[in-house]
């Protein structure tokens, strides 16, 4: 009965009732796993991602400690837990093997339901945003029968107002005639949502067994307490997304910068002339006791989480979890670009080879070369595009975005990273329906240009290597290209 209403409702209501759409969305997701069940258990190609039994293995070799498998920290034997790194390719922290600890006594399955919950509980948090925070921002109220936009955006706190362009008094002046209802700004938001929950890379990756659905949750949980000022609440959230994965780190210069812009818009101060006055004016604005706190809040949380896993599990968790994504070599094809400088110096007899190589495959060979390039893009669009709480999530999009276009490694899952921010996003930009199509197909067009080759590489067994990198540099153009037309249409 239950299915046969899902069935009966109206697919207008569902992306425009937030109520139907998390009913609708969870729907799916259940029917989903239930079915990669049976799928797995009678076909040789699986349903289920190689990495959810990555997760599970580990979690097994957690709860059964054994003479052989036991966790390597000073406090390890006190806890009677066994070593998930244990499970080789498991590269993730301790955390995760426990949560899914009811694989083990529950059902094998009950990950997946996580991981669909989180993504459920995503979208949620989505339509909060939308509804308390973004849209009211960018279709503020303009009759005495409605609110103003909110409290903690505006421009007292740092914020910039609608007063504060010519283009947003027009935009006044239009939406005077037509006040926006809050359930106006309720469809608006469930439609929004509806690309990410609708999404099919998005159902694919927390069905199979994905936990990226996890870190999502974390990151949109700190971006909606960043953007409410509750900003000891966000660092611990930072905190703990940098635990779970390394790369929302570069959030907290974002964070940095908003909170000195606010500081420095209570203070006034003049500009400074002269380059030392201009470089000590900085630091003035940027160190202050607000960033500190919050730094040293976000650090501590992390360095916190860190040193209870290292006591339990020891050194394994720091270098599976942490050190070995800095060194990692990946010769094998993915979008980046750096795949065939690795592949082409990767030394396949000795690591002597390594010693006696020449200085610049020493240099192409090298992490750093990439890692410094990667880091240098986004932490500097952190700062240069955020300069108030409004700008957040432009600012963490464009971060994101730049961090996945030029890492060393990406893969199809890695692009979820920034699409998250999307659906919030979107009311900020200007952008007409042929732009829209014209970065799509581009976005598009330049996987499946890519996937291709790299199909024929892996699957026919082609030595085309050279071509699938050339695909790879159409990529990182036509992703760079898109985005920059994305960061074009940001209303400011």
């Amino acid at each position: 009965m239950f299915i046969g209403h899902i069935m009966k409702l109206n697919p207008v209501h569902v992306i425009t009732s937030i109520e139907a759409l998390l009913v609708f969305s969870a729907t799916i997701r259940v029917a989903l796993i239930l079915y990669s069940e049976w799928h797995d258990a009678h076909s040789f190609v699986k349903y289920t991602d190689v990495d959810y039994l990555v997760f599970s293995d580990a979690t097994s070799f957690t709860l059964t400690p054994g003479p052989l498998n036991h966790a390597q920290g000073p406090l390890g034997r006190w806890f009677n837990l066994g070593d998930p790194y244990r499970r080789e390719t498991y590269r993730y922290t301790p955390l995760l093997a426990i949560l899914l600890a009811p694989n083990k006594w529950l059902h094998k399955s009950f990950g997946k339901y996580l991981f669909a919950g989180c993504d459920i509980l995503a979208g949620k948090l989505m339509h909060k945003l939308l509804v308390d925070v973004i849209l009211p921002h960018a279709h503020p109220h303009t009759d005495a029968g409605h609110a103003p936009p909110p409290h903690h955006l505006t421009s007292q706190q740092g914020v910039k107002s609608s007063h504060s362009h010519p283009k947003a008094d027009d935009d006044t002046k239009n939406t005077a005639a037509t006040p926006i209802s809050e359930g106006a700004y309720s469809r608006r938001a469930a439609l929004l949502v509806a690309l990410h929950l609708l999404n099919p890379i998005v159902i694919g990756i927390s069905t199979r067994g994905s936990s990226e659905s996890v870190l999502s949750l974390f990151v949109l949980l700190t971006l909606f307490c960043a953007l409410r000022g509750l900003w000891d609440v966000a660092a611990v959230l930072l905190g703990v997304s940098a635990h779970w994965k390394i790369y929302p780190v570069i959030y907290g210069v974002s964070c940095v910068g908003v909170i000195a812009t606010e500081h420095q818009h209570g203070g006034g101060k003049a500009r400074a002339r002269g380059m030392f006055h201009r470089v000590t004016q900085c630091v003035d604005v940027f160190v202050t006791a607000r960033t500190v706190r919050f730094a040293a809040i976000s650090a501590g949380t992390f360095l916190v989480l860190g040193v209870l896993m290292y006591s339990v599990w020891g050194y394994p968790f720091v270098h599976e979890t942490y050190l070995y994504h800095l060194h990692r070599l990946d010769h094998r094809h993915n979008f980046s670009p750096y795949f065939y400088q690795i592949y082409l110096t990767h030394p396949s007899i000795s690591t002597s080879a390594v010693a006696q190589s020449p200085v610049w495959k020493k240099l192409l060979r090298s992490p750093l070369t990439s890692f410094l390039t990667q880091l240098i893009l986004s932490l500097g669009s952190g700062l240069f595009f955020i300069r108030t709480r409004q700008d957040m999530v432009m600012g963490w999009f464009t971060q994101t975005a730049t961090f996945v276009i030029f890492n060393k490694v990406c893969t199809s899952q890695y692009f979820l990273w920034y699409l998250l921010f999307l659906p919030l996003l979107i009311p900020q930009l200007s952008m007409s329906w042929p732009s829209i199509i014209k970065y799509l197909i581009c976005w598009l067009g330049t996987q499946a240009l890519w996937l291709s080759q790299a199909y024929r590489v892996e699957f026919l067994g082609e030595p085309i290597f050279l071509r699938l990198w050339i695909c790879s540099i159409v990529y990182v153009v036509g992703h760079s290209w898109v985005l920059a037309g994305i960061i074009n249409s940001y209303r400011v």
